[in-house]
C-alpha cells in the first residue's frame, strides 16, 4: 500500500513548509492527486489524519486534509487529439492511456501523474 508512504511524504512537507513560515498550527491541507498516481484519496486522508495526530506531528493536530482529483489529459502523437479523459480506464498494474479518437497508445501524458500540495493554511 503506497498510500502510507506518499500521506508520509505529504505530511512531512506540510510540516516542512509550516515550520518554515513560523506556524503555531496547521488548520488545512488542500492536496491535488492525479488520477495516474492510482492512489485511493479516502486512504491518503485516513493515513494523513493518523499522522497528524502522532506526538511529532504537533503543527497538524487537528488539521483539514482535502484532497481534488487532478483528470487525465492527454495528446495524440498519432492523431492529434489534445484533451481530457472522461472516463479513463486505467489499469492499475500498468497505468497507460489510450487516445479516445483513434484508440492509439502513443500518447504523451500532459496531466494528472502528480501529487501536489497545493495550499496550506496555517495560524501564526
Amino acid at each position: 500500500m503506497h498510500e502510507l508512504s506518499m500521506a508520509q511524504s505529504i505530511m512531512n512537507a506540510v510540516i516542512e513548509t509550516s515550520e518554515k513560515n513560523h506556524a503555531n498550527k496547521v488548520i488545512e491541507v488542500i492536496i491535488e492527486i492525479g488520477k495516474m498516481t492510482m492512489l485511493n484519496s479516502e486512504q491518503v486522508i485516513f493515513m494523513l489524519e493518523i499522522l497528524s495526530e502522532e506526538e511529532e506531528n504537533r503543527l497538524t493536530h487537528g488539521a483539514n486534509f482535502t484532497v481534488e482529483e487532478i483528470p487525465v489529459e492527454i495528446e495524440c502523437l498519432e492523431c492529434g487529439f489534445d484533451g481530457k479523459l472522461e472516463n479513463a480506464d486505467l489499469d492499475p498494474y500498468t497505468p497507460i492511456s489510450r487516445c479516445p479518437k483513434c484508440g492509439n497508445f502513443k500518447v504523451n501524458v500532459k496531466n494528472g501523474k502528480d501529487i501536489i500540495v497545493k495550499n496550506i493554511v496555517i495560524d501564526k
